[in-house]
């Protein structure tokens, strides 16, 4: 049986748990385009500050965050809360009118987030060859992903 998760908009006392959970994941530097060393003034400025929409996904082990990107506690993974903020994310764009989701970024080595978005309908559009520089590989592709969310005109 799923995890009871409320999904909501960020409230700024969020903050201390979103800093909690994002600060390892940019430190790691294998996923998110942050500079590892990034302060946590800089990252609340570039998640929270310059972001359209912010959700807090909460049950009973923590908060994770939505932004255009999902990041997942570590001790939560495996339990498809990624796909489930995902979904909200869609049924969200959709509500309020866009015509498709896009991901800028998805670091090749991110098989995990690969297979979610892909399960979540996502398909890969473009590859940008060494956009990336993961701490342990090197420079590795991002990839750009994309869904449409309503049908074009017909003939």
């Amino acid at each position: 049986m799923p995890t009871p998760l409320q999904i909501r908009p960020f409230e700024a006392a969020d903050w201390p748990a979103v800093w909690a959970l994002l600060e390892p994941v940019f430190r790691a530097g294998e996923t998110f385009p942050h500079d590892p060393a990034i302060s946590e003034a800089e990252a609340q400025v570039a998640w929270v500050e310059q972001s359209q929409a912010v959700m807090v996904a909460v049950d009973a082990s923590g908060a994770h965050v939505a932004n255009a990107g999902y990041v997942v506690a570590e001790q939560a993974r495996r339990r498809g809360i990624g796909s489930r903020l995902c979904q909200h994310s869609l049924q969200a764009a959709q509500r309020l009118g866009f015509r498709a989701m896009q991901f800028n970024l998805v670091v090749s080595t991110n098989s995990a987030g690969l297979r979610c978005w892909q399960r979540n309908g996502f398909q890969v559009v473009g590859t940008l060859p060494g956009a990336f520089l993961h701490k342990r590989l090197g420079y590795v592709d991002a990839l750009v992903m994309f869904q449409g969310l309503v049908e074009g005109p017909k003939p």
